[in-house]
């Protein structure tokens, strides 16, 4: 029976709206829709970053239970005010925000005075109400992160006095579900169907946010692709005789495929392969590396010329 290899299909949007969207992915091989979905859904949650308040330091104020005359709200209720201001910062170092007012009216999200690196998308978010002669100084610390990271975890070292340490739900991510369902894939009907609906808090569009997870979960299989050559050499076993065989291929594992000088394009198609060494090169057929992309029989004449300047060739047929 002849086999076909079917690949799935790239993300297709079902609907996009303000915030939320839905995305299908067809044609994944019966059981992959929940592999896929359940692994996009942790990595979308947990592995994209954002910008939250990490510190508050309000003049007059000790501690977050206190209250402020002439403040409607209570220091914990302007606390919980600030973590629902969604944060976009541009850059990695932690900024400072300032608001200060005085007199009668609704103290909002757009009060804050930013710096460049620094954007608030929902500016009409409540942040507390002033009354007659009243006022308010404040300064908040915006931090990029990943997830929710606690206080104590945030303020390694001990704040100023004053100042009030907060809990920092970082990720954009609102709410994600995914459903899977069968689908007909030439006479097979047993395919999966992945549809993933993606809500974030406006910092980040939903399609960027399937995007980037994709890119994530590519990411960190690339890198576990293959074994580590250096510990399959040392765990070969040794004879009297084969010693000196021992030791040249433990030098040659050393010896990494970009350092063989071949054509740039040869390279690239081996370390996508997995092939990272002069060793774990040497243990590969000329017939095997022609399946690999991009390699054909002058790649082959040049990749033998390459080992054979380090006293290697490439395993016989």
């Amino acid at each position: 029976m002849e086999y076909h290899i079917t690949l799935p299909s790239k993300p297709r949007i079902v609907s996009e709206e303000d915030m939320q969207g839905v995305y299908e992915i067809d044609s994944l091989y019966p059981g992959y829709g929940h592999t896929l979905g359940n692994s996009l859904r942790r990595i979308v949650l947990s592995s994209l970053p954002g910008a939250a308040v990490t510190q508050v330091k309000i003049d007059g104020v000790p501690h977050e239970f206190a209250t402020i005359d002439g403040v409607r709200e209570t220091v914990m209720e302007i606390l919980l005010n600030l973590k629902r201001v969604h944060f976009v910062l541009h850059g990695d170092e932690p900024q400072t925000i300032s608001l200060s007012a005085k007199g009668s009216g609704e103290i909002t999200a757009k009060n804050f005075n930013l710096p460049s690196q620094v954007e608030i998308k929902n500016p009409t978010q409540h942040v507390c109400d002033l009354s007659g002669k009243a006022s308010l100084e404040l300064e908040a610390t915006i931090e990029r992160g990943l997830g929710y990271v606690s206080r104590e975890v945030l303020t390694k070292d001990k704040v100023d006095i004053g100042t009030i340490a907060l809990d920092a739900t970082f990720t954009p991510i609102r709410r994600v579900n995914y459903e899977v369902e069968n689908m007909r894939v030439g006479d097979r009907t047993d395919f999966n169907r992945l549809r993933i609906l993606i809500e974030t808090n406006g910092t980040i569009a939903p399609r960027e946010a399937l995007e980037r997870s994709i890119e994530t979960m590519i990411h960190q299989l690339r890198a576990v692709i293959g074994f580590q050559e250096s510990a399959s050499v040392a765990s070969a076993p040794v004879t009297s005789e084969g010693k000196k065989g021992k030791e040249e291929s433990m030098d040659a594992a050393k010896i990494k495929v970009a350092d063989l000088e071949l054509t740039p394009r040869i390279t690239a198609s081996l370390e996508e392969a997995g092939i990272k060494s002069a060793a774990g090169l040497a243990r590969k057929t000329a017939s095997a590396l022609k399946e690999l992309d991009g390699i054909g029989d002058k790649a082959i004449e040049e990749i033998s010329k390459a080992l054979a300047g380090h006293g290697l060739t490439l395993k016989s047929e």
